[in-house]
This record gives structure tokens, C-alpha cells and sequence, in this order.
């Protein structure tokens, strides 16, 4: 259970989409394709069995790890797809190379996603105590349920039902089942569930009605998502980037045209709680702040095993009219950060050496990326690990986190007492020290426990993630 959810964080293949387009480059569509001379994905029928069948042998065809797989596995004794997956990937698991990113997936689910942000939910983002049994909100949405209830960053969860005679303390969830005993109380991501929360913030104790419901995600926050920093006469541009969907691209572009208008260098890109997306839209976040760098210059590389080679797949950088040349960037990063957040920081690396930091703690470790193989007439997409992600040094071994490969690295809390994009929150205000040139403690496999008086997000902290999270989820670490 534990591995499960610690993957999830990312969740999941978050990177999931990590997986992105497969090719590298822009696209027009959020999907991956199969790559050329792959297989259709199609079958024949929707027995059990038969997705069992094709979902092997897309992963003989495909896997980046083929050694691991079993020479033959019976079906027979698993009674999903998903328990078959698991089963034939378990070596691979096993070693921490493929945590959860080799799953399937609803083809309708992910194309809403990827496009929009598209979801039924509350629209919140969860964290929990594995010591004091408490959950928390990390993060609200706007547009969705929760934060038009007023509930926002940093409010407590108390308790869980569907009425005020059935609610069920948090603390009693977490202690009989864990993170998934919270995800069943929180009930499905349908529209129109309905629970009935005790919660705790700054304005006290009270019991919220909320209902799910179906809204789009903003990759960056109207509220905080892009804005500009002054700090000791300095301007600093601070993004919070909290997914990599398509219509982060416009966004992207309207912030950095924002801070090259203002002559703005010093940036800070705030991913703690992005679990990955499309390659594409990395790729672009990647040419936007690269304006000093030349189309000779190398982004990403996508490498698959030998005898899928022919798919291999480069992007190199290509400044926009609206690119910034980055002094230094410090990127905030946590167990939640994955995937393309985690290949945002490794291209950019080559470049900047020590003008780059992580800032806050390690990162996941998610380096390979997926396909996306496609049974259309049965909504299944599979996405399998098919490729390791490069970057221009050939850096592609951080299955473990980014942090050793840094040459700066400044450990920092989540204070969740404060606004994302306040400059006296704990990570940020770390971040701001070290573009001003102050010194930092480094990030150490080692961190405080708990969480403070002030309220600080630390290493015992999780992200509510199900075992079996949805699209929306894989992206979205703690999201519900």
C-alpha cells in the first residue's frame, strides 16, 4: 500500500505524462500515438481475457524493461487488467524502475484531461500526517466546489460523512485504512456527491455541505499562478505550474512575455505538487526561457530500448518571440514532483549549472516516459514505459530523485499557513534567498518530521492519493 501511494504521488505514471506526445515535440493533440511501425491497438473484443492478451503484448512489444518481464504469466488467476499489468511488471517495480507508470486508462478520461483540466471533484488537493493522523488542504481550485464553500490552503479536514449523524473523524480513517480509507470517505469522482465536512481553519470549527461537480483545471492559478516578486529592489518572476496540459501553453506564454517586457531573469518555477503531463507542453515551457540558447542546443532527448530505436526523438531548443534568458531559476520541487517537472529541471541543468537550485525537498524520480497505446472499441489506453528521458548531458538515472544530481540545492518546509505565491512561505522565501545569493542548507535524505507549530508541511507528510487513482489524479497528486 505504502509503495503504491508513495509512486502515486506522481503519481502514477504522472508523469503519466510524462509520456506526453512520444514524439517530443509540439502537437496538436494531448495523446500519444503509437509510434511508427507499432501496433494498431485494436482487438477483438472486450473480454476479460482478450484485454489481458493485448494488453501483454503491447508490453512485449513496447517495454523499455523487456528483460523483466515473464517469459508466460496465466492470466487466469487475475480477475482485472490492472492485476494482470501488475503482475507482469512486478520485476520492474521491484527494482524502482517502473513504480505504477505502466497502467491503463479510459481514452475519454485522459483526452478531457489533457485538453482542459477537465474533472468532477471537490477541487481540492490533500495531505495527510502518517504521525499525527490529520489531513489538510494543500491547495484549492479555482472554479470548483471547495473554494466557493471557503474552503482553502491550509484548512483542516476533522471529519467525513454524508450527514452530521455518520461523520467519521479523519483520524480514525487514517489509523483502520490510510490515505484510501480517506479517498473511499471522500466517495466517487462523480458530479453530485455530496459530503458533509467538518473542517477547521482560521475562522474556526464548522460543518461544510459540498458537493462534486465538474470543472476545468487552470494550470496556473488566476490567483497566483503567474506574478511578479519584489525582494530587496529585485524582480523576480514566480510561476506555479500545476499540471503540464495544453492550455498551459498560452499561459505560459502571456507570463513570460509579462516578465521580458519587465526585464525580468530571476525566475521561480513552483511545481511541489505537479505530477508531470505532456512532453509537449515541457518542451515549450522549456523554449520560452530559452532565449539565449540556439536551435543548436539540446532539450530533451526520448530514448527507446534498441530495437525500437527508430522512435528515438530529440528537441532542441526553439526561442519564442516572448523567450526570457534565465540569470538563475529556482525550481520548488517535493515528493509530489515528477515526471515532466522533474525533466524541466534536468534539461535546464546543462545550461545553468549552480544558477539553478532545487529548492524545497527531493524530487520523486521519475526519468522514462510513456506511450499510450490505444484499444479504442474498449476505452482502454494503455500507457507503458517506453522510453528514458536525456538531457543534453545524457542525464537519465535519477529514479530516486533529482536532488544528487543538483549542483545547488536549498531544503525548505510547505508552509501551508500561507498563500502559494506569498514570499514569506517557507519554500519561496527560501528560493527568493538563494536568486539573492544567500546561503541554504542543502536537501539531505534527511528532513524534520511532522508538522510545526507553524504549520509546515515535512517529511511525514503524504499526499492522499487512491490506489487506483483516476486520470485527473495521476497528474494531480492529492487531488480529489
Amino acid at each position: 500500500m505504502r509503495k503504491r501511494l508513495g509512486f502515486l504521488l506522481s503519481f502514477t505514471a504522472l508523469l503519466s505524462a510524462c509520456g506526453g506526445d512520444g514524439s517530443g515535440g509540439s502537437t496538436s493533440t494531448p495523446i500519444v500515438s503509437v509510434p511508427t511501425g507499432g501496433t494498431t491497438g485494436t482487438t477483438t473484443g472486450c473480454s476479460l481475457r482478450a484485454r489481458q492478451d493485448w494488453a501483454s503484448a503491447q508490453l512485449k512489444e513496447w517495454y523499455l524493461f523487456p528483460e523483466t518481464l515473464p517469459a508466460t504469466l496465466d492470466p487466469s488467476p487475475y480477475p482485472t487488467v490492472d492485476a494482470y499489468i501488475d503482475a507482469l511488471t512486478a520485476t520492474a517495480r521491484a527494482q524502482g524502475r517502473d513504480r505504477f507508470f505502466t497502467y491503463l486508462t479510459s481514452i475519454a478520461q485522459e483526452n478531457a484531461f489533457n485538453s482542459t483540466g477537465s474533472s468532477a471533484g471537490f477541487g481540492v488537493r490533500l495531505s495527510y500526517d502518517t504521525v499525527a493522523n490529520r489531513v489538510f488542504i494543500l491547495e484549492a481550485f479555482e472554479g470548483a466546489p471547495a473554494l466557493a464553500a471557503g474552503i482553502d490552503r491550509g484548512t483542516e479536514i476533522l471529519a467525513i460523512g454524508t450527514n452530521s449523524s455518520n461523520l467519521v473523524s479523519v483520524s480514525s480513517l487514517l489509523v483502520s485504512g490510510g490515505a484510501q480509507a480517506v479517498s473511499d470517505a471522500l466517495g466517487p469522482s462523480t458530479a453530485g456527491t455530496t459530503r458533509l465536512l467538518r473542517i477547521k481553519d482560521a475562522s474556526g470549527t464548522r460543518d461544510v455541505s459540498v458537493a462534486k461537480a465538474d470543472y476545468d483545471l487552470s494550470p496556473l492559478s488566476p490567483r497566483y499562478g503567474a506574478q511578479v516578486i519584489v525582494d530587496n529592489g529585485r524582480k523576480v518572476g514566480y510561476i506555479n505550474l500545476r499540471t503540464f496540459i495544453l492550455s498551459a501553453n498560452d499561459q505560459l506564454t502571456a507570463a513570460m512575455s509579462q516578465f521580458q517586457a519587465q526585464g525580468i531573469t530571476d525566475i521561480i518555477v513552483d511545481m511541489r505538487y505537479n505530477g508531470g503531463g505532456l512532453i509537449s507542453v515541457a518542451d515549450h515551457f522549456g523554449d520560452l526561457l530559452g532565449r539565449n540558447r540556439t536551435t543548436a542546443d539540446l532539450f530533451e532527448r526520448l530514448k527507446f530500448r534498441p530495437e525500437k530505436a527508430s522512435n528515438d526523438s530529440t528537441h532542441n531548443f526553439a526561442p519564442q518571440a516572448e523567450s526570457i534568458a534565465p540569470t538563475k531559476i529556482a525550481f520548488i520541487g517535493t515528493k509530489g514532483t515528477a515526471s515532466a517537472s522533474e525533466l524541466m529541471i534536468s534539461a535546464m541543468l546543462p545550461y545553468l549549472h549552480g544558477n539553478e537550485a532545487l529548492v524545497g525537498t527531493n524530487t520523486y524520480g521519475k526519468p522514462v516516459g510513456q506511450i499510450a497505446v490505444d484499444n479504442a472499441p474498449c476505452d482502454d489506453r494503455f500507457r507503458i514505459i517506453a522510453f528514458a528521458v536525456q538531457n543534453a548531458n545524457g542525464l537519465s538515472d535519477y529514479f530516486s530523485g533529482i536532488a544528487s544530481k543538483m549542483e545547488a540545492t536549498c531544503s525548505a518546509g510547505d508552509d501551508f499557513t500561507r498563500p502559494l505565491g506569498d514570499p514569506q512561505e517557507a519554500s519561496i522565501r527560501a528560493a527568493l534567498d538563494y536568486i539573492g545569493g544567500k546561503s541554504c542548507a542543502p536537501i539531505t535524505a534527511v528532513a524534520n518530521d511532522g508538522i510545526t507549530q507553524q504549520g509546515t508541511r515535512e517529511a511525514t507528510q503524504e499526499l492522499v492519493v487512491p490506489n487506483r487513482p483516476n486520470e485527473f489524479q495521476r497528474s494531480n497528486p492529492g487531488a480529489y
